[in-house]
């Protein structure tokens, strides 16, 4: 789920959820912070492959005709 801050700003656009997990999860994974490599880096050697792939499938979402009736996938 979500990390919700009370004095964070509202964040309207799509997939904004998955947006920021995906973001934090990246930013504070060790690959990260005691390798000091980047987070592209990290992210091609497969750290935070589940945020990913729900970032993705939200994404996709929005282009699928067939949303309007389902609604956007993610949180």
């Amino acid at each position: 789920m979500p990390k919700y801050y009370e004095d964070k700003e509202e964040d309207n656009r799509a997939c904004a959820g998955i947006r920021e997990d995906f973001k934090a999860c990246l930013l504070q994974h060790d690959c990260v912070v005691k390798e000091g490599k980047m987070p592209s880096e990290c992210l091609k050697e497969g750290h935070c492959r589940a945020l990913q792939t729900s970032f993705f499938e939200c994404k996709r979402s929005m282009l699928d005709t067939r949303a309007r009736f389902r609604g956007r996938k993610g949180y």
